[in-house]
C-alpha cells in the first residue's frame, strides 16, 4: 500500500502506478526509482541504481537452480518473475530442510507466491487510489525496512553472510552523502565482495585445517 501512496504523491496516476509494480514486481528497487525520479536523477542513474537493488536478484535465482533447475524452460522463466524476497526466503529454507520431489518443491514455490504477490498488486491499488487521504501520522513508511530486517536475519547463518551484512549497513551510511542515492550501488558492491572475500577465506582456513 505504502508504493501506491508514494507514487501518486509523487505524481503518477493510478494506471501508472499498477503498470509500475506490474511490470517490476520489486518492491526496493520501486522506491528506489520512484524516489530518483522525483528527484529528476538521469535515466540512466535510475535505470542503474533500481538494477543494483535488485542484483539480489541474480542471487535468489543461482541459490534455487540446484533445487529448480530442472524444471521446463516456461516453468522457470514463470518463476523467475515472482521470485521477491519473500518467495524466496519462505521457499530456500523449506528446501534446505527436506527432501523434496521436483514437482513439490515447485508446487512449495507457488504456495509461497500465492499470498505474496497478489497481495502486492492489490494492496499497491488501494494505496493510489487512497492516495494522499491517508493521515501523514500513520508510520507507513516504517513497513519496509521492518520487512527487509524480518527476512534477512534467520538468513545470516554464517560467517560471510553477517560481514555482507554489516558491509552493505556500514557503506550505505557512510556514503549516504552521495546524490541520488548513489551510496546504495556502493553498498552493494561493496558487500558482495566483503562476503565473497570471507567465503574464500574460510575456505582457504578449512583446507588448511584439514
Amino acid at each position: 500500500m505504502l508504493f501506491g501512496v508514494v507514487a501518486t504523491e509523487a505524481g503518477l496516476d493510478v494506471v501508472e502506478t499498477m503498470a509500475f509494480s506490474v511490470a517490476v514486481l520489486a518492491g526496493a528497487a520501486q522506491f528506489t526509482a520512484l524516489q530518483l525520479m522525483s528527484e529528476n536523477a538521469p535515466t540512466v542513474i535510475v535505470l542503474a541504481s533500481a538494477l543494483a537493488v535488485n542484483l539480489r536478484m541474480a542471487m535468489y535465482s543461482a541459490s534455487l537452480t540446484p533445487h529448480l533447475g530442472s524444471a521446463p524452460l516456461w516453468h522457470r522463466a514463470i518463476a523467475a518473475y515472482f521470485i521477491v524476497d519473500q518467495s524466496y526466503a519462505l521457499s530456500v529454507v523449506r528446501y534446505e530442510r527436506e527432501r523434496m520431489s521436483l514437482g513439490t518443491k515447485l508446487a512449495y514455490f507457488w504456495g509461497s507466491v500465492a499470498p505474496v504477490c497478489p497481495m502486492w498488486y492489490i494492496m499497491t491499488l488501494v494505496g493510489a487510489l487512497a492516495g494522499t487521504a491517508i493521515p501523514a501520522g500513520v508510520p507507513l513508511d516504517f513497513a519496509v525496512p521492518i520487512t527487509f530486517l524480518a527476512l534477512i536475519a534467520p538468513m545470516l547463518r554464517t560467517l560471510a553472510h553477517v560481514v555482507a551484512a554489516g558491509a552493505s549497513v556500514a557503506l550505505a551510511l557512510g556514503f549516504a552523502f552521495l546524490p541520488y542515492n548513489l551510496g546504495l550501488m556502493v553498498a552493494g558492491l561493496g558487500a558482495m565482495i566483503a562476503g565473497a572475500q570471507t567465503e574464500l577465506w574460510m575456505r582457504r582456513r578449512q583446507e588448511e585445517a584439514e
